[in-house]
């Protein structure tokens, strides 16, 4: 069985033949029947997998192949794919397949990469933990009694039990980086419009980013550099060209960093997670790097103002699932008012239903300017204090998680709860700039700990260099 360590080890073996990537598909297909009760993928795709693969192994034969020739990826089950099911894990687009890829896919073709299939997430990627698809809980495979995070919980947990190389995710509020911190994996969120979204089932439009989870932060690195980029289709995608990420790495420059006190010394924080990121902090300081404390006063604003805005757009987003169009329609409905009604209230999940009448609620008539627009202001307060911070310092680091992957049910029974899983990962998203998460060691429980880098508008490379420096302290 062929172990898989990086992208250039892979593509070493590959050129060298010591193997080829129909035998990795073939690999992969075994490996994830035989751990299909972790329901980590919803499809596989059997044939168009082998078609390109049988395709690239020619590529690579005549010394073609491109960035990623041979790597496997894994798609969360919210990224169209031409030709194939997509369904946001979600009854209400119960056998709807792709007329169009999207541009992702699109990009991961031309470069040579092979789609073995959809991963399982929290339906339309609304949640923490993966206990909110249609099709059953996806099992953390590094202790299946815990949760692989949420909401790209499938892709995360197909890397971590190498199902697959790489997959792509899509964070809208910690959904890449917190299933990546419970998983052991490395996972990215790039700055708003540094990827296209053209193809994305969208949540809540001003904070979706498709991105990557692998591996290593140089393989994390060489993916957004593919991924990223203009787009025609997409007017929120950015013009600024693309960096080549992973031959910027390894600088030995000497960041300045700057720890937000407030999310280090959080209250429910887990001793261990607190401990592991001093010790981080500690280990840079000993390495010439500058890592000073700072204030970060709307810490326990960010979730509040992140569910008012998330699901006031998920509302107007998710009006075009009508049961008239595509996908679920009741058969219990009998007019058109029961279509819509029926059709809804049993495609949708509790969860799903839970923010489209919240997001309702905060844009109705009288309730607007006292949530939504305070909303917006909040936001903006969030992200002039957040480039205050990054004018000082090159980067800003954090705990991933407050703790590691806890056990399925623990905190689905109380929603805001469960709402505080993204405590320290939503600033990101809310202010538009690059996170990731990194694994930062093990817990005793045996569970893999994260820690959090988050950098300004567009500054990836200076994010991937750092990553990989906190990769190499062990």
């Amino acid at each position: 069985m062929y172990q898989f360590t990086n992208i250039k080890q892979l593509q070493a073996d590959l050129k060298a033949g010591k193997i080829n990537a129909v035998q990795l598909v073939e690999q992969s297909f075994l490996e994830i029947e035989k751990r299909k009760n972790l329901n980590v993928f919803l499809e596989v795709f059997k044939d168009s997998a082998l078609q390109q693969a049988k395709l690239v192994d020619e590529k690579i034969k005549q010394g073609k192949g491109g960035k990623l020739a041979g790597v496997i990826v894994g798609l969360k089950d919210n990224i169209c794919y031409k030709g194939h099911k997509v369904s946001a894990s979600s009854k209400i687009l119960e056998g709807f397949e792709s007329l169009y890829s999207s541009t992702v896919v699109e990009k991961l073709l031309v470069q040579d990469a092979i789609i073995i299939g959809r991963c399982n997430n929290d339906e339309f990627a609304m949640g923490s933990s993966n206990e909110n698809s249609a099709y059953g809980n996806v099992l953390n495979p590094l202790n299946e009694k815990t949760v692989p995070g949420g909401s790209s919980g499938g892709s995360a947990a197909a890397v971590a039990a190498n199902f697959c190389h790489i997959a792509l995710g899509s964070d809208t509020g910690g959904s890449i980086r917190q299933p990546a911190s419970f998983t052991g994996t490395v996972g990215s969120k790039p700055t708003y419009g540094r990827v296209s979204r053209w193809g994305l089932i969208a949540y809540a439009s001003s904070f979706d980013q498709i991105g990557p989870i692998t591996k290593t932060v140089a393989d994390n690195a060489l993916v957004l550099e593919v991924i990223a980029g203009n787009d025609a289709y997409d007017s929120t995608a950015s013009q600024k060209p693309v960096e080549n990420y992973s031959e910027k790495l390894g600088t030995n420059k000497k960041y300045k960093l700057a720890y937000i006190k407030e999310c280090v010394f959080a209250e429910g924080l887990d001793p261990e997670v607190k401990a592991c990121v001093i010790n981080k902090i500690e280990q840079l300081k000993k390495e010439g790097y500058t890592v000073e404390e700072v204030s970060f006063p709307y810490l326990d604003h960010l979730v509040p103002v992140y569910y008012v805005l998330t699901t006031a757009e998920a509302s107007s987003n998710l009006s075009r699932f009508d049961g008239m169009h595509f996908g679920y329609r009741s058969k219990n409905a009998t007019d058109l008012v029961s279509t819509y009604k029926k059709s809804r209230s049993e495609g949708f999940g509790k969860e799903v239903q839970r923010r489209i009448m919240l997001g309702t609620f905060v844009l109705s008539a009288g309730y607007y300017d006292a949530y939504y627009a305070k909303g917006q202001k909040v936001r903006r307060l969030i992200q002039q204090k957040t480039f205050e911070i990054l004018k000082q310092y090159d980067l800003i680091i954090t705990p991933t998680t407050p703790g590691t992957a806890f056990e399925f049910g623990k905190n689905s029974e109380d929603p805001i709860k469960m709402y505080l899983e993204d405590i320290f990962t939503v600033q990101a998203p809310i202010a538009g700039i690059p996170a990731m998460s990194v694994p930062c060691g093990l817990h005793s429980n045996g569970l893999p700990m994260g820690i959090q880098l988050m950098a300004n508008y567009f500054e990836e490379a200076k994010m991937y260099d750092m990553a990989q420096k906190l990769e190499t302290l062990g």
